[in-house]
């Protein structure tokens, strides 16, 4: 086994662990901005993904995602099956490598939290068995050939995204956010809107959590960006302060496009905000100037609050606006690269089309868009229509309106009783 770095090699267990709290941090964004009586359900949905996506990516997905490619850079194929071939491997350039069991680990992150998104746009609504199940055949046929084309880099003979379009996604603009977003639109359409949709307020039942699970996510971001540098040197630097940047800048810009609209700038807006600049800069933080990510970042706040404002509009209802955060902040990220990434900051990247009047880099990066969209879209939604066809996908009416936690869970978020005084 080659030599090791271990400074490398804690800062990526380090990042996965970062990535895997973002879930819990998603569960409490998600479980505030419910209804309070479907609060315990939105969060068990991620917990769900953490526990189905795990077993599974030790069985055969991990494998299908990064194992040498099988066919034309769309899958990998059974090498690592049970995670065979990775116990003394390591993985990463001379000087820089890790054990592949660590690469393993943060992948995997990745997965929970891509799947875990996608609840956002069933909120209230979905049966927790037909969920689970779901996330079963999606992280199968979605997740593990979005990842292989996008991350799996073989030197020439990986995804086709990667090795053979050659396009730039530093950490996940594809394959976490184009493909959330794309899939929970699928989603949205299959189960239908929820009852009172455009009639009943139905606003975030508790903002103190939305704002918690917004600093957590804004947190584990540094793991999930910075630590897809797969070391700890400039570029992580580099991806941190970018990710830091963009998040903020969008929050900002959230605000004041709620402000000018509304007349108010909200709590909601600014954990939103932030969460879309997060997104926005993932595929583009270790590709950009610490100035190009401040643009990045305020363009995409007010590009997904716009996004987010279309959804009545358009009368689809994704519950939690994981297509107008997350599927719009995505592409406006990878369109960031393609217009002004710049190989000062990482030579393997490339130059956008005003940092060198090329306008190559910016076609590849469309094409994985709209490659990435597609495949989601339409792969989702034959998954999402055959549970519904067959053993159902949407709780009964009754259900619904009662509320999903004391019926589907036998619990409540809240255990408010009368009480008497001496």
């Amino acid at each position: 086994m080659s030599a090791i770095n271990a400074g490398d090699t804690a800062w990526v267990l380090m990042s996965g662990a970062l990535v895997l709290f973002m879930t819990p941090g998603l569960a409490i964004f998600y479980g505030g901005m419910v209804r309070a009586k479907s609060t315990l359900n939105m969060m068990m949905m991620s917990f769900a993904a953490m526990g189905v996506t795990t077993i599974l990516w030790v069985l055969y997905v991990y494998s299908l995602a990064f194992a040498p490619d099988a066919k034309a850079g769309l899958i990998g194929n059974l090498h690592n099956i049970g995670l065979a071939h990775t116990l003394n491997e390591v993985v990463g350039n001379p000087g820089h490598q890790i054990p592949e069991l660590a690469y393993v680990m943060f992948q995997l992150t990745f997965a929970i939290i891509t799947v875990a998104l996608l609840s956002g746009a069933i909120a209230d609504r979905a049966k927790y068995g037909s969920w689970v199940l779901f996330i079963a055949i999606w992280v199968t046929l979605v997740y593990a050939p979005v990842a292989h084309w996008a991350f799996a880099s073989q030197n020439g003979h990986g995804g086709w995204i990667v090795d053979h379009l050659h396009a730039l996604d530093f950490a996940g603009g594809t394959v976490v956010e184009i493909n959330s977003g794309a899939a929970a639109l699928a989603l949205a359409i299959v189960l239908g809107r929820r009852e009172g949709f455009k009639r009943d307020p139905m606003r975030p039942h508790n903002m103190p959590l939305v704002l918690l699970g917004a600093g957590m996510l804004w947190f584990g971001w540094f793991g999930f960006n910075a630590g897809s540098a797969m070391s700890a040197g400039q570029l992580a630097a580099t991806a941190m302060i970018n990710t830091q940047i963009a998040t903020a800048a969008a929050a900002m810009s959230w605000l004041t496009y709620e402000k000018i609209r509304e007349g108010k700038s909200t709590t909601l807006g600014s954990a939103s905000g932030a969460i879309a600049g997060a997104v926005a800069i993932t595929p583009a933080c270790g590709f950009v100037t610490p100035l190009g990510a401040l643009v990045i970042g305020a363009l995409a706040g007010l590009i997904s609050a716009y996004a987010v404002s279309r959804k009545y509009k358009f009368n689809y209802d994704d519950s939690l606006d994981v297509v107008g955060v997350h599927g719009i902040g995505g592409i406006v990220g990878m369109i960031g690269v393609g217009l002004i990434a710049t190989t000062a900051v990482n030579k393997l990247g490339g130059n956008g089309l005003f940092i060198h009047g090329n306008a190559g880099l910016l076609v590849k990066e469309l094409i994985a868009i709209v490659a990435t969209a597609a495949f989601s879209f339409i792969a989702t939604f034959a998954i999402a229509k055959t549970i519904e066809k067959t053993i159902g996908f949407r709780v009964r009416r009754d259900i619904e309106l009662e509320g999903l936690d004391t019926t589907i869970h036998a619990e409540s978020a809240y255990d408010i009783t009368s009480y008497t005084t001496r």
